[in-house]
């Protein structure tokens, strides 16, 4: 099930970006063996190691890479993780791949690329959104730049983009009949991310400095305010006719705050915002988040309890939209976005067995005795 059922992926398996990678094409169907370079034990509970056969091969010895490029062969997708360079000298860089399977897409993750003065220079998702710009304009005004958690360097500029380009060279391979290497970089993703705030610089809307931007906290109506309860709630009250619903519901002075409303194409009086937020925060404090919820939720006020990871399987319109799914006991993000035609199947913790890797190959087309001599050559975990 899924839009990518029949595509086969090996991914050579690392940290952060690489398995989320895995995770969104094997969500979408795509069969995904992950090589492991050391005996690992099966993280059930982590949803980014999820759907994946596995094996163990010794990448840093001969039989290990033929397993491997034996494999490729077969395969429409391999991609890696590795700092540029490292593939190639380990013996199965894209050269030698594509010569094996010329159809063969092979994505490349990186933080800084596979080029550039700091391509070989050890990095983490903070150091490559600290460049890329987007870290600086997130965080509180006249407090640090706040790292906001490994989402936009790892996940939606890193995983993400690498697995958007993977099924776009795999568009393109089944026209031309070739394939080629997606060099993905967590600094390039995030860039990219970054795209309407470097227009909005050219709106006189600049997020250059920590928590001046209008998206970034600065503005009374798109903000987080703490409950009586000790809890929060976000209002993004940004388009006129929002901002108007907002005043009249919570009951508040149209003459104090009706001039000081915001759109995304610029700012009016921003030199009110902090009086004006301050009053929110008094206001907010006068009841609980539920109360509010009550008030606002549903209404084009454009308003959000803030709930933790706990909550959130639990509120009503996760729950209606199938949100969170049960996986091998434990609760996980559903496959996303959704297809009409080709629904994505309930994702599967990891498994791992010789027979499952032997159907696999049989499934791959590999000849038997390759397939014995890649079976032999993989180590298993408990």
């Amino acid at each position: 099930m899924g839009p990518l059922q029949g595509i086969r992926v090996i991914e050579i398996s690392g940290i952060g970006p690489g398995p989320f990678c895995g995770m969104m094409l094997s969500d979408m169907g795509a069969e995904v063996v992950a090589v492991e370079r050391t005996l690992t034990a099966v993280q059930e509970t982590d949803p980014t190691q999820r759907n994946r056969h596995r094996v163990t091969l010794d990448l840093k010895s001969p039989a290990g890479v033929a397993a491997l490029l034996a494999m490729v062969e077969h395969a429409d997708v391999l991609f890696e993780g590795f700092r540029p360079g490292v593939a190639e000298r380990l013996g199965f860089g894209p050269d030698v791949c594509l010569a094996r399977n010329p159809r063969l897409v092979y994505g490349r993750m990186t933080g800084w690329g596979q080029s550039g003065p700091l391509a070989k220079a050890a990095g983490h998702d903070i150091n490559y959104i600290a460049l890329s710009g987007a870290l600086k304009a997130i965080g509180r005004k006249g407090e640090p730049p706040v790292p906001p958690l490994n989402l936009v360097g790892d996940y939606g500029g890193g995983g993400m983009m690498l697995a958007f380009g993977i099924v776009c060279a795999l568009l393109e391979a089944q026209r031309s009949g070739k394939g080629q290497v997606v060099d993905a970089a967590m600094l390039d993703g995030a860039i990219t991310l970054m795209a309407a705030f470097i227009g909005f610089r050219h709106l006189n809307a600049s997020c250059d400095d920590t928590g001046t931007h209008v998206l970034s906290g600065a503005a009374h109506c798109y903000n987080t305010y703490r409950t009586r309860d000790g809890q929060f709630i976000s209002i993004a009250s940004l388009e006129p006719q929002f901002y108007a619903l907002l005043i009249e519901k919570l009951g508040l002075d149209r003459a104090a705050f009706e001039p000081h409303g915001i759109t995304l194409a610029g700012a009016q009086d921003e030199n009110a915002w902090p009086s004006l937020k301050q009053q929110l925060t008094t206001l907010f404090m006068t009841k609980t988040r539920d109360e509010w919820c009550s008030l606002l939720e549903g209404t084009d006020v454009c308003f959000a309890p803030v709930l933790s990871l706990s909550e959130a399987p639990h509120h009503p319109h996760n729950r209606a939209r199938g949100n969170f799914v049960e996986v091998g006991g434990t609760n996980q993000n559903a496959p996303t976005p959704r297809f009409s035609e080709t629904p994505a199947a309930t994702p599967r913790p990891a498994v791992q067995s010789r027979a499952d890797l032997r159907a696999i190959l049989r499934a791959w087309r590999v000849d038997e005795s390759t397939a014995e001599t890649i079976i032999a050559a993989a180590a298993w975990s408990a």
